[in-house]
């Protein structure tokens, strides 16, 4: 029986097209040659048993098998892509108007809510949502989007949970609802609850929910907790009935923003080529680098690159050659290494280490970044704001010639150059708000934050005048925007840590206290000890602070149960509230220090950025904290706590970036793994590397401080927001996935490494962060304790994996495949794994091999010990025979003091006659001390040996197949086979 090719599989209207689906069926016809009289039955087959139902529902009371198979495509054509009809929210066989409209732009298709007993199952700890609506089965109209492009309805922006939101005001939909893309992007830290609600189209097509939430909703001056819904797809944000009736809008605004909508739907048009991908260049102006004077240029030596990544190495060099942003060069006096740096979809980011080079000599920039009083300033009378990034800001500028030296990279594959401002430099923030200024100057209504530029109006033409001439001058000027980080035409925006509010001016925006308001209850005493920590650090600016924490010290006493009551909820309320009251904070001003205080626990980060006061005094500016994730709460303790430095990097990142400022923490070896001054650790983590290389742009003084006197970061790592980062995707260890058919699986070394107690005992240190009293079997791993990590439940020693005992066989002997040498078997271990002892274990390996021993070139030579010089002539004398020559032997006798030869001709060579010869040679000159020979029949024999010993003379012979020994009479040989006649062939 013939085999089949391909597999078309069942049709899922979830998955893909109705369209894509018979394209590829009709391909299966070809591949298989199925003839025109079994494409039918075999369509049948295929399609799968909903679609084969839905199709003899459609066709009744004809039979499917009837039918062509063009028919059967058409109808089914017909139903899973339904026609326009020409009316608004209509499908041609829904409509009872049977109108139909070619000139229709974009399809919308009704739906239905019904009340059904079912409940769609929602993973929620959450209380299933009681719905008031009516229990019949009466169908209510709700319009879902299948857009083809912009609608030109009627939009307003509320904010839900503090986050603005622009939503469709949809008059006939019931409820209001959003995409779960928009729930996990916006809302993620919402609780979602079970709902009864089933969505259905009128064509019958089941709308998945994923649930339900209950949000706080602000528009117009209202604010009210409603429910919205969350659908599964990729659904537009609709404002349904239920919302109408309780928020009321001002329609007069509504149908004047509807208008404007369309005019920035003309702008962002016309400027389209802003908005497109790849690189922009900055026209006209470059960056100059000046570095002090004296200063000495400084050339490091090329980075090892792993061989699992030295592919995507060398890929990530050629796209940036091919960009421009670097040209390779043959010599330079400058080089700075790189760091590759993998990326979450496992691509590589090139980035040079400036800070072991170019920065520490480089001249500060004196140009100032703005105020953000000036900022503000004039920004004063605005409506509404646009808010616009640019892409790869650094990378658009180009460097000046003079400068260019100073960027060159060294890499494997060579040296080269950057033409562009790459990120890193520290003074790549005042040269690039300086360009910013020129190339926006005169323009109104427009602030410039380094790659952040916002755009207002006093009335809306005069921000859609503003916007269009800001598009046009940063087209004019040859720079690129990311169009998906643009907000336009918004009724407030955060921006510098403040929110600009069209009604109400300059305002302090609620995320700052945020992270003090909304901080959940005490679970233990470890915890409630934190608050209080926290609360004592700040206690100067608390009046009556102790009588306030009466209830939460008796707590703590050591004969008190743990019992949170009433009395201490309220306290613990109020104690929050009196901090946020008590002038604690204070404003942001450039002209005071900065200080960054980060801390991480098990479950928790948090951070404080505070200002120093010129009295000495610490006051906060802001606070922030969140929780781990899943995955973030396996980190080994050290990642952690680097976790909570960037988590307050990023958080505060436009207070501190530009400026200098004081890192704190309370885990020493971060200051020297994340230092300043110190080179970025190419035996650190993947993680631990891209954390280094972002502080890498930053200015700034890390200082460690004791735990004790850390409690503002550590009371807010301890009580965190109960919001999370975004869980990103699994991924098993990056350099197992670069080796085909390993001899392991990282399963295997999961499930060995936790049942082996060494290294179950090292994966305790590394996430607890505490060395067990007994060390004895932990010595190489406590030389590597700031470079191990975990992943995936296996030991990292930087990116390699850490082998367990059980497996190091098989390992070991797939890396002998190929008998490559114990020096090549190095090199590839080095790049993928380790345990302790493993160059002694791939010598071992090599040199038990017995086809390696065959091969294996000769070992290097001894180096040779020259004989004593002798004190006197014959004190020492070398023997040995030449020849034959002309058929006789030649018995060679020289003196090692004075170089004088001897040559007798010998017409046999036994022992007897050359004691003889040396005899009459010893009756003219003496004996001597000592004589040397090689082993020859002659010098070893006993009679020989008789004549030495009655002569007094002491016989060395060389060692055997090391004629060096006797190199005087070797040499002498040599001289007499060169005088030696040539004879005719």
């Amino acid at each position: 029986m013939a085999s089949v090719i391909g597999n078309i599989g069942q049709f899922d209207e979830n998955e893909e097209q109705w369209s894509s689906y018979t394209e590829r069926f009709e391909y299966f016809l070809q591949a298989n040659a199925i003839e025109d009289a079994k494409i039918v039955p075999t369509f049948l087959s295929v399609m799968g048993a909903r679609t084969f139902t839905l199709l003899r529902s459609l066709i009744q009371p004809t039979k499917p098998g009837e039918k062509t198979y063009a028919e059967i495509v058409a109808v089914l054509s017909t139903h899973f892509s339904p026609k326009p009809c020409g009316k608004k929210g209509h499908v041609e066989r829904a409509c009872r108007g049977k109108q139909k409209s070619a000139k229709q732009k974009f399809n919308r298709v009704p739906c239905t809510l019904k009340k059904k007993k079912s409940v769609h199952k929602v993973q929620s700890n959450c209380k299933e949502y009681a719905d008031d609506t009516d229990s019949s089965l009466e169908e209510v109209p709700l319009k879902i989007l299948a857009m083809e492009g912009d609608s030109k309805g009627y939009w307003v922006t509320p904010v839900i949970e503090g986050e603005s939101v622009r939503m469709e005001i949809d008059t006939g939909a019931a409820v209001s609802i959003v995409s779960d893309t928009v729930y996990r992007k916006t809302f993620r830290h919402v609780c979602l609850k079970p709902t009864k609600m089933v969505l259905k189209t009128y064509t019958g097509e089941r709308v998945a929910i994923k649930g339900v939430m209950d949000v706080e909703v602000e528009l117009n001056g209202h604010s009210a907790t409603l429910p919205l819904y969350v659908v599964k797809g990729n659904y537009p944000v609709l404002l349904g009935r239920e919302w109408l009736e309780t928020m009321k809008l001002d329609w007069p605004m509504v149908r004047m923003v509807s208008k404007e909508n369309t005019g920035l739907s003309v702008v962002l048009e016309k400027h389209a080529e802003v908005f497109k991908d790849g690189l922009g260049t900055m026209k006209d102006i470059t960056a100059k680098l000046d570095i002090k004077p004296g200063s000495k240029p400084k050339c490091c030596k090329v980075r090892s690159v792993p061989y699992a990544i030295r592919a995507k190495v060398e890929t990530a060099l050629k796209e940036l050659v091919t960009s421009g942003v670097i040209v390779p060069v043959s010599n330079s006096d400058w080089a700075t290494p790189i760091v590759p740096v993998l990326k979450m979809d496992g691509s590589i980011r090139i980035c040079g280490d400036f800070k072991v080079t170019v920065n520490p000599v480089l001249s500060a920039d004196q140009y100032p970044l703005p105020l953000i009083d000036d900022l503000f300033a004039g920004l004063a009378g605005g409506q509404r704001f646009s808010k616009i990034d640019l892409s790869q800001a650094y990378l658009q500028m180009k460097v000046d010639e003079t400068s260019k030296e100073l960027l060159t990279i060294v890499t494997h594959k060579g040296l080269f150059r950057y033409q562009h401002l790459p990120f890193g430099v520290t003074s790549a923030p005042s040269l690039f708000q300086q360009a910013m200024d020129q190339v926006l100057s005169g323009l109104a209504g427009v602030q410039c934050y380094l790659d952040d530029i916002l755009v207002t109006g006093k009335t809306e033409a005069e921000h859609l005048s503003n916007l269009d001439s800001t598009l046009q001058r940063l087209k004019q000027y040859g720079l690129r925007v990311r169009k998906d980080k643009c907000e336009f035409f918004k009724q407030s925006v955060e921006y510098l840590g403040h929110q600009v509010i069209n009604a109400d001016g300059l305002h302090k925006a609620p995320s700052k206290v945020r992270a003090i308001l909304e901080a959940p209850t005490p679970q233990n005493t470890s915890q409630l000890q934190s608050f209080i920590g926290f609360l004592n650090y700040y206690g100067r600016f608390i009046n009556g602070l102790a009588t306030l924490l009466r209830p939460l010290h008796q707590l703590l006493c050591s004969n008190q149960s743990w019992e949170w009551t009433q009395q201490c909820e309220t306290t613990f309320q109020e104690a929050k509230k009196a901090l946020v009251k008590s002038g604690v904070l204070t404003h942001f001003n450039p002209n005071l220090p900065l200080q960054l205080a980060c801390d991480a626990s098990p479950y928790g980060v948090g951070a404080v950025i505070s200002h120093i006061m010129p009295s000495g005094e610490e006051r906060p500016i802001a606070f922030a904290s969140r929780t781990l994730n899943k995955s973030e709460s396996k980190y080994a303790q050290i990642e952690r706590e680097a976790l909570g430095i960037i988590f307050g990097v990023r958080k505060f990142h436009q207070y501190l970036y530009g400026r200098p400022f004081i890192l704190l923490t309370d885990h020493r070896p971060l200051t020297t793994i994340l230092g300043p001054h110190t080179g970025i650790p190419s035996l650190a983590a993947s993680r631990m590397q891209r954390w280094a290389l972002l502080l890498s742009a930053h200015t700034y003084e890390i200082r460690y401080r004791k735990a004790e006197l850390h409690a503002n970061a550590d009371g807010l790592s301890r009580l965190p927001l109960p919001v999370t980062c975004l869980e990103s995707k699994q991924k098993d260890i990056f350099y197992f996935e670069q080796v085909k058919m390993a001899p392991v699986t990282s399963t295997q070394v999961r499930r060995c490494t936790r049942t082996e107690p060494i290294l179950s005992e090292v994966m305790e240190m590394v996430k607890d962060g505490h060395v067990p009293k007994d060390t004895t079997n932990l010595k190489p791993y406590l030389a590597r304790k700031n470079e191990l990590s975990i992943h995936s439940g296996c030991l990292l020693w930087g990116q390699r994996v850490i082998i367990p005992p059980t497996l190091r066989k098989p390992v070991l002997q797939q890396l002998h495949v190929g008998h490559c040498g114990m020096v090549r078997m190095k090199e590839l271990a080095r790049s993928y794994f380790w345990w302790p002892g493993l160059d002694g274990d791939i010598e071992g390996k090599a040199r038990s091999c017995t086809s390696c021993q065959k091969v294996r070139n000769e070992p290097q030579l001894a180096p040779l010990h020259p004989w004593d010089w002798p004190e006197t002539p014959w004190q020492r004398v070398h023997v040995d025979f030449a020849g034959p020559v002309e058929g006789k032997m030649l018995l060679i006798v020289m003196d090692a003091h004075s170089k004088w030869p001897k040559v007798a001709v010998m017409h046999s060579t036994t022992a007897e006659k050359t004691a003889v010869k040396l005899g009459e040679m010893f009756s003219h000159f003496g004996y001597p001390e000592q004589l040397i020979s090689d082993n020859g029949p002659q010098f070893t024999s006993h009679e020989f040996a008789v004549f030495l010993q009655q002569c007094g003379i002491q016989h060395i012979k060389s060692a055997p197949y090391h004629p060096a020994t006797n190199g005087l009479a070797e040499s002498l040989k040599d001289v007499t086979r060169t005088r030696e006649p040539a004879t005719a062939p």
